[in-house]
């Protein structure tokens, strides 16, 4: 099925729309997998035991993977994610972007060596870097396209916040990247569009430009992001429509040999305020 089908059945099936975020950073390992060789593969693990049954989503972030040399580890968690957990959409957070000879092995890797559902996409260089994404050479399974609007850093309003002229309708950039994917973009294939809960006014503005499409929405917890607030501003009409990501706050809430219930725990507190 494709990612919107595949979000709707996670929706049901968690009663939520709470994304798990894994950045597995071995500086905050709890001290039970301290000089473990597969410490993170262990660690991401349990994380998503604990935690499945709450969320609509994991979110493995690349990067975090890319820089310990553990992508084949993070090629298990997402066989592990897909195979014992069907229900749950597995989102890549790879931000790539590049032009289309290059982004037609961006998309490979993420839907063929990764399985993801989705893969999130810098828009940057327009349409010809977009369209490789949904070409069935590339993505059999109708993937999701997730492209950055309003971000949740302080410093996406350098560029995101930037008013356009008036003969290009004196909006936001981010307002002209919510309209493209929603007019045009939308029309090659399955899209989601990343928008920060540290903007629930900016949050409020892409849902009444995009309609019911789904929105990946981060900083909630660490960043300090309110989840209730993301609702109220978020939701699509049908009160659903958002993946809401948490990471530090539910990997790391805490160090003890207790790690995976804490984690659970502080799941449950954010899921239980975005039900779907």
């Amino acid at each position: 099925m494709g990612f919107h089908a595949q979000l709707e059945r996670s929706w049901t099936a968690a009663g939520s729309m709470l994304c798990v975020g894994l950045d597995p950073d071995p500086a905050r390992y709890p001290r039970i997998l301290d000089g473990a060789h597969d410490a993170t593969e262990r660690f991401c693990r349990e994380i998503v035991d604990a935690t499945a049954d709450l969320a609509c989503a994991f979110k493995p972030q690349i990067a975090y993977f890319a820089s310990q040399r553990a992508e084949p580890a993070l090629e298990r968690i997402c066989t592990y994610i897909r195979e014992t957990y069907p229900e749950v959409t597995l989102i890549l957070d790879a931000k790539r972007g590049d032009i289309g000879s290059t982004a037609d092995h961006y998309a490979r890797e993420a839907f063929g060596r990764y399985g993801a559902h989705a893969v999130t996409v810098n828009p940057y260089l327009g349409t010809d870097s977009i369209e490789p994404f949904f070409d069935p050479a590339n993505n059999s399974e109708g993937g999701g396209v997730i492209l950055l609007c309003r971000t949740s850093n302080p410093g996406g309003d350098d560029l995101q916040s930037l008013v356009t002229d008036a003969d290009s309708g004196g909006k936001p950039i981010y307002v002209h990247v919510a309209e493209r994917v929603a007019h045009q973009w939308s029309q090659l294939g399955d899209c989601g569009l990343v928008v920060g809960a540290t903007y629930p006014t900016e949050l409020a503005d892409v849902r009444a430009i995009v309609g019911d499409l789904p929105l990946l929405v981060p900083g909630v917890g660490a960043q300090g992001g309110d989840a209730a607030t993301v609702m109220e501003h978020g939701a699509s009409a049908g009160r659903r429509g958002l993946i809401v990501n948490s990471s530090r706050a539910i990997l790391y809430a805490s160090s003890g040999d207790d790690f995976a219930d804490a984690a659970r725990a502080e799941a449950r507190r954010t899921a239980d305020v975005l039900p779907s």
